[in-house]
């Protein structure tokens, strides 16, 4: 494939782009700043808790279990290194670069290039921030699988173009029924944005979905990105799938792995990101103006922690999965539907039937004290349903089980 990959110089902030009245081709967004969604919610909590209210805050996925102690300690003897004191290489640290590459190849079987193929950032919304501004420019399509991501949106919005969104469901398992998708979508498509282990469902990309999007991609002449946040965490004893192991996919796809969630280092921020050379170089170069890299005692920890024996990532994983089965136990018993996804940090939950989203997350703040997101804050496709985080204990995720059954039985009798 060929690419016409956008100059830094001659992006466009702030363009409005048009109200979706059906599945496609006219994209989400707003003239204004897009408010943080998770910014907004933490306000109500601060609120409520000022006033000595208990609130049980099930909205982000803001890991509650420590860093394992072999990389905290990694860490730490890193930052009495002279070389940590100074700026590290812009592209990152080699020992980072080379231990992601070691890393993809152990885990997932795939190749790639230390030295050219990959790039350290600051976290993955970095990372995301680099890719979209790189390749997209002004009236660009950007497809997204709704429900997304909410910063999918402020992405497109920053880039100038347009969000197009095509459907998941429940019964599809909340994955995009890529036969029912319009091929006017495909070829406005400049990049495809995925999110899998996905967020906010929790659903699991298959080999034959990432095989179908690679071949559409081909066909079609767009790249395809994969914000694989939840890399690692096992799920009924399977990883999750990466996108460069699709057969074809070495020329036409990105994939963004975050370090926050399968080694608890959200408040590290580090990540990295991989890719074709030719696409990597344009956003290597984009990269080096938007930021520095990572703190190099962050790097080492990050590089002690990818070539581990990865069992500590194994060890989290059947954490969640013990919390989500007690949760899932818990709501099905106070009579909602929960979506039983087995991926993420998430339960996707359906709300009444009279209720909107937005007011069924708003009376679980009010009256049961606990935080979810409103289904809304995942575009036009997560209405209906609200978003809760296992980062929780497991006593803390029974007693919010037990408050939410309660305000059902209490709204059943008034």
């Amino acid at each position: 494939m060929t690419y016409d990959v956008k100059n830094p110089a001659e992006q466009t902030v702030g363009v409005a782009l048009q109200e979706p009245a059906s599945q496609e081709l006219e994209g989400e967004s707003t003239r204004h700043v897009l408010a943080n969604p998770f910014s907004v919610m933490d306000s109500q909590i601060e609120r409520y808790q000022s006033h000595g209210i208990d609130v049980i805050d099930l909205s982000k996925a803001n890991p509650d279990l420590p860093t394992p102690e072999f990389i905290v300690k990694a860490g730490q003897e890193a930052l009495a290194r002279l070389e940590n004191n100074r700026y590290s290489a812009f592209d990152g640290k080699p020992g980072l670069l080379q231990a992601a590459q070691r890393w993809y190849r152990s885990q997932h079987g795939v190749k790639v290039q230390w030295n050219t193929q990959l790039l350290a950032t600051c976290g993955a919304g970095v990372a995301l921030t680099a890719v979209t501004q790189s390749l997209l420019q002004h009236g660009d399509a950007l497809v997204v699988v709704g429900p997304y991501y909410p910063p999918y949106r402020a992405l497109a919005e920053a880039a100038g173009a347009r969000l197009v969104t095509v459907a998941s469901t429940w019964q599809t398992g909340f994955l995009p029924d890529i036969d029912s998708v319009s091929e006017d979508v495909w070829n406005a498509a400049r990049v495809l944005l995925l999110n899998y282990p996905n967020n906010p469902t929790g659903a699991l990309a298959t080999r034959q979905l990432f095989q179908r999007l690679v071949e559409l991609a081909h066909r079609h002449h767009f790249i395809i990105v994969n914000d694989f946040a939840y890399a690692g965490l096992e799920f009924e004893g399977k990883k999750p799938l990466s996108l460069l192991a699709a057969p074809g996919s070495s020329d036409c796809a990105i994939e963004i792995v975050s370090m926050s969630k399968m080694y608890a280092m959200a408040g590290w921020r580090l990540g990295f990101c991989a890719g074709p050379a030719e696409l990597m170089q344009e956003i290597r170069e984009y990269h080096h103006q938007l930021c520095s890299s990572p703190t190099g005692a962050v790097q080492d920890a990050g590089a002690a922690a990818l070539t581990s024996d990865q069992h500590s990532v194994h060890e989290l994983s059947l954490i969640y999965a013990r919390r989500r089965k007690l949760f899932m136990a818990g709501l099905t018993s106070a009579g909602l539907s929960v979506f039983d996804s087995k991926g993420s940090v998430f339960v996707w939950v359906r709300v009444p039937q009279h209720q909107s989203s937005s007011q069924y997350a708003r009376e679980l703040l009010e009256r049961a004290h606990v935080a979810a997101m409103s289904g809304e804050c995942f575009g036009r496709y997560g209405e209906g349903y609200v978003r809760l985080s296992l980062l929780a204990d497991e006593r803390r995720l029974a007693e919010a089980a037990i408050r939410i059954g309660r305000l059902h039985a209490n709204s059943e009798t008034r």
